[in-house]
This record gives C-alpha cells, sequence and structure tokens, in this order.
C-alpha cells in the first residue's frame, strides 16, 4: 500500500511538473530554469517581452548584473572594455575601431584598456536604434544613436576612446569616473544596461591581436600587443 501511494504521488508530482511547463512554453519554467545554460534559461524572445512589460525575472537580473573581479594580463599591450563578440575591426582615417557586440547574456560592466587619464567624457545622439554595431562605430554627425565616448590619455598607447552606444533594448549608460580622473589598466569604467555595442577606437597603426568572431572579456582579453607612443 505504501509502494503504491509513493508512486502515485510521483506520478502527481511529475504531472503537476509537466502542467506548469505546458502553461509557460515556449519560455522555461522554475524548476528547469537552473538546469539550462543563460541563453535557454532566460530566452531572448522572453527578454524582449520584459523589456515592454517591466516584470524583469529577479533571477535574470541577478545574472545581468554580475560584476566579477578581472585580474588583467601580465603581457603587454591594451586589454579589451567589454565582454562579447568581435564584430568588426575595421580602419577608416588613421583610427582602427575594434567593435564589441554585447549580447543579454554578456556581462556588462566596461573596463578602461590601459592605464591613464579621462581627458573627456562625450555624450552625443539622438535616437534609440538596432543594428550591427559596426554600422554606428563611424558616424561622427549628428544622427547617431544615443552614447557616451570616454576619451584617455595613455602613456603607452597616447589617446584612445572607448564609446558606449545604446540600443532599442539599451536605455542607460553609466560612466563612473570624472574628468580628470586616473584609470587603471583594466578598471571599472561604466556599464550599458542590457543590449548595447562597445567600440575602442585606436590608432591604425596598432597591431590588433583579435579577429572577427572572437569572444572577448573586458579588463583580461589583450586586443593588442606590446606598447605603441
Amino acid at each position: 500500500m505504501t509502494t503504491l501511494l509513493v508512486q502515485v504521488l510521483v506520478l502527481v508530482s511529475l504531472a503537476v511538473l509537466v502542467g506548469i511547463w505546458a502553461l509557460r512554453f515556449p519560455y522555461p519554467t522554475f524548476w528547469l530554469r537552473p538546469f539550462l545554460p543563460a541563453r535557454k534559461r532566460w530566452p531572448e524572445r522572453e527578454i524582449r517581452a520584459w523589456l515592454g512589460n517591466g516584470r524583469f525575472h529577479r533571477g535574470f537580473l541577478a545574472f545581468f548584473n554580475r560584476d566579477p573581479e578581472r585580474q588583467p594580463p601580465s603581457d603587454p599591450g591594451l586589454v579589451a572594455p567589454a565582454d562579447g563578440l568581435v564584430t568588426s575591426a575595421e580602419a577608416r582615417d588613421g583610427i582602427r575601431y575594434l567593435v564589441i557586440a554585447l549580447s543579454f547574456w554578456d556581462m556588462h560592466v566596461q573596463r578602461s584598456p590601459a592605464e591613464g587619464r579621462v581627458v573627456a567624457i562625450e555624450p552625443s545622439g539622438d535616437e534609440y536604434m538596432d543594428g550591427e554595431g559596426r554600422n554606428f562605430s563611424f558616424l561622427r554627425e549628428k544622427h547617431c544613436p544615443v552614447q557616451t565616448r570616454v576619451v584617455i590619455d595613455t602613456a603607452s598607447h597616447g589617446r584612445l576612446a572607448v564609446r558606449l552606444i545604446t540600443s532599442v533594448a539599451a536605455r542607460r549608460i553609466e560612466v563612473w569616473p570624472g574628468e580628470g580622473a586616473t584609470l587603471a589598466r583594466g578598471q571599472r569604467l561604466g556599464r550599458i544596461l542590457l543590449g548595447s555595442t562597445v567600440v575602442l577606437e585606436i590608432p591604425e597603426r596598432f597591431p590588433i591581436c583579435v579577429e572577427r568572431g572572437q569572444r572577448v572579456w573586458a579588463g583580461e582579453t589583450l586586443v593588442t600587443t606590446g606598447a605603441t607612443t
């Protein structure tokens, strides 16, 4: 009798779990989320629905706002300013634009690519838009995505700039150091909330050591080799 009762309870429990899963389909249920990788735990379609109604899953917000410690490599060179995927490293007018696309599941705290001093913080742009970040990286006129350009003077690489670019999903940029602040290599620079793009502007002559399609990590991945002054 006891064995039969246990079997019935197990079957009922399984039926309830399957029922909850069916009601939530195509999104994962609370009991399934912990066993899934981030992209399946919080599908893009569901995240975009949260963007519309503002009712974000607490677990996703905790995951998105993570800010792990990072240790820059001992080798000389610029480190990536953001986590994400390199989508372009094109050069124009002597400047190379290293474009890093951040997804909803990437860590969103940006870091300084080198030791230096902040000489300017330049907000610009007048529109929230989606699209390939590399199409935005060269824009110099007024009509462009809302963004903030942080200009840094460095002893090892001259003047650099890190541009934090928003999208339709990313409506807020935070830059933490002010003008005149001294930055350490790999120091936290700011944050873009939700999907976004980060562009590192460097002189074209710098030898880069990353390529399109490569994943990089802020404050840890070398994107150039050596020091150039």
